[in-house]
């Protein structure tokens, strides 16, 4: 018998601020722990500095790598998304042989898998790009296109969509079924699968469309033969993307930015800058070292947060946009070496044939690594961290700050959350006692209506959340559960680290959440924070909840 034991931090180490930036001659930045960062048993704040160094964007970015590393959801977009992300070619294989099973009768994809008496619920702007960011993914790696066949089944669905023989109705904030078309159309276009006819359907006025759809339609107008007046109309749709462009010293904007959020298409700022970089990339007047393209890809990285961008699709368009971008115009190699200097600590990265860094203590939080990137943690401590490239080029430093800070407030930016945790019938009355059944009980006030949102609370290690269907089950245990009629989730997961429920729509006002657990262990369990969060493609809408230490005592013995 084999035993894999996880374990999770209760107040992780988390990146708290995050920047990548060129080292050309000597970079200084000031650096110093948060005042209410956790310390490790001997005194020293947890975490430290990462750095990590690399010639090219294409060969990596660690704040994105450490990112979907750390990423917990997982709908097929979700998977596929860090798949392709982290160019983890046997993450992508595992992703495939799952697949299928998320596919309806109609060719469609549905973020998590269908039940066999369901009606068809598969989602073209999920299959749409699914098939836009495979296609983009194995331009650059081969290994991370579609097999024909589920290639050849989605690109079905999708065509039936556009001629009207499959209709899907989602609440959505507006009508966006030309948008939905649109991105059909220019998924298809990349197989050589979409038609001049399939446009009929659509009333053409890029002028009011949002950017996504702006974007779709030039790239069907540079791939797809027979549309009329096709070289005219790209010339206008491209003018289009120019004048709502706006640049701010290196940030990057929209004009049309209020209408460009379509989160529930999973679209926005983020993805449209990305696109815009991987759409435009080798076409006159844009790859010019002097024009756009560099603002462009410039301004991409000025929206990153801590490191990353905000979502799952973003952090993949995103990445592939740079990828793209190093590989046309990054030629200038990086020689000689960068010295990593921060209080009493020094260290230094060789750029030769077998480039290497000092490697960080054994004890630190480790740096995150691409294939190429050179990484070196450094503990924490007030004072300058300076970066100095000696040689010739201009690596690309990411440099991260990582620190373990525990929420000490309930935090409200769209959800409100109220959380008790009852024994159903306790052993010692008063107390939690190893065996117990308790349940979960958790009230959540919903600011607006929004589509794929995730419930999750975690448990005490050991615990196990019932109605999973496992032997040891108990459907007496749970059948005082109530259940909230408003809103049901599309999806549920009982892991050992907590409860989670997916919403593929939860609308605004209260909602009402119960579950039931048995208490495996006795002991003190320090658990993080429950969360209520719209997390596919509107992060900044979430809530968070501290959790006290869970106490369990050991039942006495008889």
């Amino acid at each position: 018998m084999k035993i894999t034991q996880r374990v999770v931090a209760a107040i992780p180490v988390n990146v708290q601020q995050a920047t990548i930036t060129q080292v050309e001659g000597t970079l200084t930045l000031p650096v110093a722990p948060p005042a209410d960062a956790s310390k490790s048993a001997d005194g020293a704040v947890r975490g430290g500095i990462a750095v990590s160094l690399q010639p090219k964007l294409a060969d990596g970015l660690p704040g994105v790598r450490r990112w979907f590393e750390r990423y917990p959801y997982s709908c097929l977009e979700q998977q596929t998304s860090r798949a392709l992300g982290l160019m983890d070619a046997a993450q992508w294989q595992g992703v495939l042989a799952k697949m299928p099973s998320y596919l309806g009768r109609d060719g469609l994809a549905n973020y998590f898998p269908p039940a066999d008496d369901e009606r068809p619920t598969g989602s073209p702007a999920l299959t749409a790009y699914l098939l836009a960011v495979t296609n983009e993914a194995a331009r650059q790696d081969r290994r991370f296109a579609l097999p024909d066949d589920l290639r050849n089944q989605m690109a079905a669905g999708l065509a039936n969509f556009v001629d009207g023989k499959i209709e899907r109705k989602f609440w959505a904030p507006r009508n966006d079924l030309d948008l939905e078309k649109l991105a059909a159309i220019e998924a298809l276009s990349r197989y050589g699968l979409a038609q001049p006819r399939m446009l009929g359907s659509i009333t053409i006025a890029p002028d009011q469309w949002p950017t996504s759809a702006v974007l779709d339609y030039y790239a069907i107008l540079s791939r797809v033969d027979g549309i009329a007046n096709r070289e005219e109309k790209r010339a206008q749709v491209e003018q289009i993307i120019r004048a709502r462009l706006t640049y701010q010293g290196t940030r990057l904007a929209f004009s049309t930015e209020r209408d460009d959020d379509l989160w529930w298409l999973m679209t926005g700022t983020e993805t449209n800058a990305a696109r815009t970089a991987l759409v435009f990339a080798d076409a006159p007047g844009w790859k010019d070292k002097m024009h756009e393209m560099p603002r462009i890809v410039t301004g991409l990285l000025a929206f990153q947060k801590n490191g990353a961008w905000q979502t799952t699709t973003a952090n993949l368009w995103g990445a592939l946009a740079l990828g793209r971008f190093s590989r046309l115009f990054e030629n200038a190699p990086v020689t000689g070496h960068t010295s990593i200097h921060l209080g009493a600590s020094t260290q230094s990265v060789n750029w030769g044939a077998s480039a290497t860094a000092t490697p960080a203590p054994a004890s630190a939080t480790p740096a995150t690594k691409s294939a190429r990137a050179r990484s070196v943690m450094l503990p924490w401590t007030t004072g300058s961290l300076a970066l100095t490239q000696d040689g010739s080029g201009k690596p690309w430093a990411t440099i991260e700050s990582l620190a373990a800070v525990a929420l000490k407030a309930p935090f409200a930016a769209g959800y409100r959350i109220a959380k008790t945790v009852t024994p159903v019938d306790p052993a010692v009355k008063g107390v939690l006692s190893h065996g117990d059944i308790v349940r979960g009980h958790l009230d959540i006030d919903a600011q607006s209506d929004m589509t794929w949102v995730v419930v999750d609370d975690p448990v005490p290690a050991g615990a196990t959340i019932l109605s999973s269907g496992l032997g040891r089950d108990s459907e007496a245990a749970t059948s005082g559960e109530k259940r909230d009629r408003g809103a049901w989730p599309t999806f549920v997961e009982r892991g050992f680290d907590g409860y989670r429920a997916y919403y593929d729509y939860l609308p605004k006002g209260k909602l009402m959440v119960e579950y039931t657990m048995r208490l495996n262990n006795p002991g003190t369990f320090g658990l993080p924070p429950t969360r209520v969060e719209a997390l596919l493609y509107a992060p900044s809408s979430f809530g968070a909840l501290p959790n006290a230490p869970v106490v369990v005592k050991p039942l006495a013995a008889k």
